[in-house]
Order: structure tokens, then sequence, then C-alpha cells
């Protein structure tokens, strides 16, 4: 079989890493699928990945790969994210979900200052921080730093961090805003309510963040309008990393969508032969045409999907590696990509329920499963189709962009 998906692991992602450390990291992600898979009922029960599979990720290095290298880090490409996420969502999107913004958190703290960044590794390189970025304007002005209250919902992989990351928003007197940041909190200093109650993506524990009056420390605030615009000052950070904040973080939001396509493809096209179609003739789903047709739209819209995000992924990090501030039209193109590989892989999926027929909805099938994983995940805000093609388009015809600050 010719489709990209079914070729050789490395090759299906597009993954072609100059690192070769990165390379074995996806591997390892591919070969933890059996135990990922093994736990995928206790998640779904429990509504949070079970603690042997976190234990397992962070054995295998999973849960290090955007860390900084001098903390033991892999400080790891947005490709190599994509990849490893996409190889652990073939097995369950949930867990992929919880590794993929444990990962992008873990990114984030590289554009805080080196003395936050010690903060946060020093003594535990195997710290996890989780975060949301939606803010909170509950928050007062005080000597060195910001007193922040506030409540933040679905914190994916927030059962299992150390540090939070949260969005607020200072205003003034008159309630105008004067500044919007993410500040840096540690375990000690939130708690997190049982809020997630959901059909899709059951297994991320996406639950709620509350702080109470917590005092946070000016260098613990990272200004997030300075950050999109590559200006944050006491960083390592490259400013090419530094200039792709909202689309790199929208990008990985599509990561756990290309496993659980490809998951969806693979059962469907391992099923046909044992599945009749009911009131026809023919002896199994391989005899029909019908079928046969919408087997290979599927596909190809799966791999149109992979495209986009090679695409995507490689503009991000050439951007990086050169150190260069990327444009705001580029940074709306990928956000755009995102929706389309979204898009692609929403329609991929649907077509093959309907192939695979009535039965995708029983309660044992992984179809199910993989269906509303993908309608869940495929609905956040920041990867939201709809907002990154009127971005995209507002670029491209020349007009003021006044939608969103997130581009």
């Amino acid at each position: 079989m010719t489709s990209l998906i079914l070729q050789d692991k490395h090759q299906k992602l597009g993954f072609s890493a100059k690192d070769s450390v990165l390379a074995e990291l996806v591997q390892k992600a591919f070969d933890l699928q059996p135990t990922v898979a093994e736990f995928v009922k206790e998640a779904e029960q429990n509504r949070r990945v079970s603690e042997p599979v976190i234990q397992a990720m962070r054995d295998a290095g999973l849960l290090r790969l955007m860390v900084p290298e001098k903390f033991g880090g892999y400080e790891g490409t947005v490709e190599a994210h994509m990849a490893v996420t996409a190889a652990l969502a073939e097995a369950c999107g949930g867990t992929a979900w919880v590794a993929a913004l444990l990962n992008v958190c873990s990114f984030c703290v590289r554009w805080y200052p080196d003395d936050v960044q010690e903060e946060v590794y020093g003594e535990n390189p195997d710290a996890l921080v989780a975060g949301v970025l939606a803010t909170s304007p509950d928050v007062k002005r005080v000597e060195g730093g910001l007193r922040v209250s506030g409540k933040w919902y679905s914190a994916s992989g927030s059962l299992h961090a150390d540090w939070v990351m949260v969005g607020v928003l200072e205003t003034d007197e008159t309630g105008a805003p004067v500044g919007q940041y993410a500040a840096l909190i540690p375990k000690s200093d939130y708690r997190i309510d049982d809020t997630w109650f959901t059909s899709g993506m059951r297994a991320s524990g996406s639950n709620c963040i509350v702080v109470e009056d917590v005092f946070v420390p000016e260098r613990r605030l990272l200004n997030v309008p300075a950050a999109v615009n590559a200006s944050v000052s006491g960083s390592s950070c490259a400013p090419g990393e530094l200039a792709a904040i909202a689309p790199v973080f929208a990008l990985v939001l599509s990561g756990a969508q290309l496993g659980l396509a490809r998951a969806a493809l693979k059962f469907c096209i391992d099923k046909a032969p044992q599945r009749g179609i009911a009131y026809t003739l023919l002896g199994n789903q391989t005899e029909s045409v019908v079928v046969q047709t919408e087997v290979a739209k599927a596909a190809l819209k799966i791999d149109t999907a992979h495209l986009l995000s090679d695409f995507s992924a490689k503009m991000l990090d050439d951007f990086a590696s050169r150190g260069e501030h990327m444009e705001l039209a580029d940074r709306a193109k990928v956000r755009a990509q995102t929706g389309a590989i979204l898009d692609n892989v929403k329609e991929a999926i649907d077509t093959l329920m309907t192939a695979h027929g009535a039965g995708s909805f029983a309660e044992f099938s992984p179809m199910q499963k993989i269906w509303r994983d993908s309608n869940a995940a495929a609905r956040h805000a920041v990867a939201m189709s709809t907002v990154g093609y009127e971005l995209y388009g507002k670029t491209l015809l020349g007009v003021e962009n006044t939608l969103s600050p997130l581009v």
C-alpha cells in the first residue's frame, strides 16, 4: 500500500529530524502504544491518564521533550512534538493530549528568565507544567508583582503537574487593561477542582485550576503581547521561538488528531474483510465500490492533514533555528493550516465511521472513542478552523486584524 499513512513509521509522519535523539523519542512513543492501550479503559473511567502510563512516558523521556537541554531535557522541535503526540494518539487520544499540553507548557517555560527556569527545573528536572492562557482579571498590583485569584477551566494535564501557567489580566482603576501575563505558579499555591465530565477526551483530566490570593513575583509574569511580538527580554530563548507563540500553541493541538485519524483508518482497513454489509449481496466490505471509494477519500484527507502539519512544523522550526522573527502573514498561515488539518481529520473520521458502519458506535468499538476524542479536541478555541481561516484571509486581503491578538 502506498498511502502516506501506511508507510514506514517515520516516513508516514513526514519526520526527518536531523537529531537522532529526537527520532529515538518518536520511536519510543510508538513502542509505548501497548502500555497506553492497556490502560485506556481505566483512563476513560477515571477521567485521567493512569499513573503507570504517566510514569512510562516519564521513563521514556517523552515528557522532557521540550525541556531545556541545560536541565537534562531534549529541547525538541515542533516537528518532534507533533510526531510523538501523534504516535501516542494511535493508542489513546486523551493520553496523547495530556503529553502534548505538558510538553508545550515546558516549551513556554523557556521564555521566562533563566532564574525562573532554574526555579522550575533546577531541583526537579522532571517537573511538569500545565497551563491555560484564558485570563482572570482578579489581580492586584503590589510591590514586586501581582496578587492573583481566579479559576481556569479545562487545564489538561493539571492533575500531574508541579507548576501551572495561567493567564492574568491587569487593569487600572477604571477597568481598562494595562497588562496581560502568563503567571507561573507552583503546586503549593493552587488546587485542582474536579470539573472534567465530558464525552470526548475524557482521559485528559482537564480539570479546573483554582488560585486564591497568591503572590506572583514579577519574574514569573510573562508578558504575553511581548512574547507574541518577539520582544521578551531576560530569556535565553531564541527570538524565532518567541515569535511563534500563537501558531505553536495552535499547531500542537492537532498532533493528537493525526494519530487518531491513523488509528481509525487502520482499524477500518483491518476489519473490512471481516464485515458484511447488511441487506446487500456483498460478501464483505472490501467488495463494495462505495467502501473502497470512501476509504480512499478518507486516506487522502489524512495524507493532506499530515502534509499540512509537516509544512507548518518545519516552517516554525526553521524560523526558530535561524533566530528570526516570524512575520504576521506566516503566523496567520500556520493558524489557518492548523484549522485545515482539523477539518480534514474530522471529515476523514466521519467518512470512516460511515464506511465501517453503525457498529462504529458500539461501546466496545475503538471507533466511537476515536470519534468522541477527535470531535472534542477539534473544537478547542485556540485551534478552531473558522478563526484561523479568517485571520489568514485578513492578512491575504490586507484587512486589519480585529479578531484575535493570538497570531
